[in-house]
């Protein structure tokens, strides 16, 4: 049992372009940069940065996002190194496999199936959600939910994730193109707040721009499965405002930042990947930083940041309320329903093509791997995860799980980033089209600080996140590490070497 045996490269090159099993080159820069965008603005634009502005760094949360967009640029800096180098779908799982091992392989395309597949449907089931609160601003009294028997089904995830499962079904570009145009709509939502805020600013409220440190308040209510990590093992208590705030924030705000990963689960289906994958990743995150950045200037120049620590949930349409203007919550919530409703596509997408390349492996059914012959496309293993998703959001409490999410997300981003180094020097022929600069200092700095971002997260979802790992070894060693196509490849070796040298005549 050879648990570190890796696949190379060309065996990866080779299965993407395997009959019946390959995808279709369709998107371009454009195309990224929108599904970065479309990944990481969703509702959380409206509220993150409040949270984080009232709670830990005051006006000085425009630098906790600076610090989150540098921390997820290292990251992505990796991913793209990776990509140019192995073009195909899979992302993490694939760069993981080329480098450490099948067992660390398996074990983040775990971690990414239990990032995306969660996402899905805890986005699917906020989108529900929105859709209700946006029916009752035109006066449509629509129950949210219908009672089947002994069970309540929330209708709203359903609807939605079985509209882009159809799209992603009949093709790539396809849905690319509606996500487009839900991605612009919400972008100028997004830039219409951030001007109709801006008339309302007063460059008091910009001082002092990093508060003064003062005592935390603690909840004892909340119990030690709440608390960060770090806190546990430390003792320390949370940061508020100061410079330590700071810091705390773009712990909080980098979860803003999470889903550019998936953009590279698409590199299978990018035209020529060497160029046009590291353009559309970093011009969709300098997007993103720039409209993060515009929000959080302009909530904390509307109102003082401790009017918004004294919120119970403070977001966006707080801060309009505070200065009069009550019809933004309308406005705002339709972008958050917009917002969304791209979020849950390219989750989809992302989730579907993880699971493809572990099945082409043979680490899960092989028989989701099949693409259809019209639109080259993994319609069965498309409609399976959709039905999935769809039947967890709308049945089940999924959002208590909400920062399984992040850390399904960090553990791939500190592996991609160490693994760059390890591809380097067993792959010292690979000559990517991108190469993180300054040698092994950034993506050593990168894994750092995820690993840092990682303990901020609550001892509960470490203890869940344990439950999901042990859940994984357990279907690896009975499935898994039995039906690996590298056995083959193992079994056909040993199998010649016990032969023997043949001669003939």
């Amino acid at each position: 049992m050879n648990l570190f045996r890796t696949k190379p490269i060309e065996n990866s090159l080779a299965d993407a372009d395997e009959p019946g099993r390959r995808l279709k080159r369709t998107l371009t820069t454009w195309d990224l940069m929108i599904m970065g965008v479309a990944v990481a603005v969703g509702a959380g634009i409206f509220s993150v940065g409040a949270r984080a502005a009232g709670q830990f760094a005051g006006p000085a949360v425009t630098v906790s996002f600076l610090l989150a967009a540098i921390t997820c640029a290292l990251a992505i800096m990796c991913y793209a190194e990776f990509a140019t180098a192995i073009p195909v779908a899979g992302s993490a799982y694939v760069f993981t496999y080329a480098t450490m091992g099948e067992l660390a392989a398996w074990i983040i395309g775990w971690n990414l199936i239990l990032e995306l597949f969660t996402a899905a449907a805890v986005i699917a089931k906020y989108w529900g959600i929105y859709l209700s609160e946006v029916f009752g601003l035109i006066g449509w009294n629509i129950p949210a939910t219908i009672d089947l028997g002994a069970l309540t089904l929330t209708w709203g995830p359903f609807l939605i994730v079985a509209v882009f499962t159809f799209l992603l079904v009949m093709g790539t570009k396809l849905s690319a193109r509606v996500g487009n145009v839900f991605t612009i709509i919400k972008v100028g939502v997004v830039l219409f707040v951030i001007v109709a805020g801006f008339f309302y600013v007063k460059a008091e409220n910009y001082a002092p721009f990093i508060p003064d440190s003062v005592p935390t308040s603690t909840d004892t209510s909340s119990g030690v499965l709440q608390q960060s990590l770090f806190s546990f093992l430390t003792g320390a208590a949370p940061a508020q405002y100061g410079l330590f705030g700071v810091f705390a924030g773009a712990a909080i705000v980098f979860f803003a930042f999470i889903g550019f990963d998936v953009v590279a689960t698409s590199a299978e289906e990018v035209k020529d990947p060497g160029k046009t994958l590291p353009r559309g990743i970093f011009a969709g995150l300098a997007a993103v930083t720039l409209l993060y950045i515009g929000v959080s200037l302009a909530l904390t120049g509307m109102v003082p940041y401790t009017a918004l620590a004294e919120a119970e949930d403070p977001n966006l349409a707080t801060a309009f309320a505070l200065v009069g203007n009550t019809g933004a919550a309308s406005v705002i919530a339709v972008g958050s329903l917009i917002g969304l409703t791209t979020v849950i596509m390219v989750l989809l997408l992302g989730l579907a093509r993880v699971v493809l390349a572990m099945s082409r492996d043979g680490l899960l059914p092989r028989g989701l791997s099949r693409t259809s012959d019209k639109h080259a496309t993994p319609a069965r293993l498309q409609i399976l995860l959709g039905v999935l998703v769809a039947l967890t959001a709308g049945f089940t409490q999924v959002d208590v799980l909400e920062e399984m999410i992040n850390i399904g997300t960090l553990s791939a981003f500190v592996v991609v980033s160490l693994g760059v180094l390890v591809l380097r020097r067993k792959r010292p022929d690979l000559k990517p089209a991108f190469r993180v600069p300054f040698g092994p200092v950034l993506p050593v700095l990168s894994a750092v600080l995820c690993l840092y971002l990682m303990t901020n997260l609550a001892v509960e979802t470490w203890i869940y996140f344990a439950f999901w790992l042990v859940a994984g070894f357990v279907l690896y060693f009975a499935y898994g590490q039995r039906h690996s196509r590298l056995n083959e490849k193992f079994a056909s070796t040993r199998g010649a070497h016990e032969a023997g040298p043949t001669t003939e005549g």
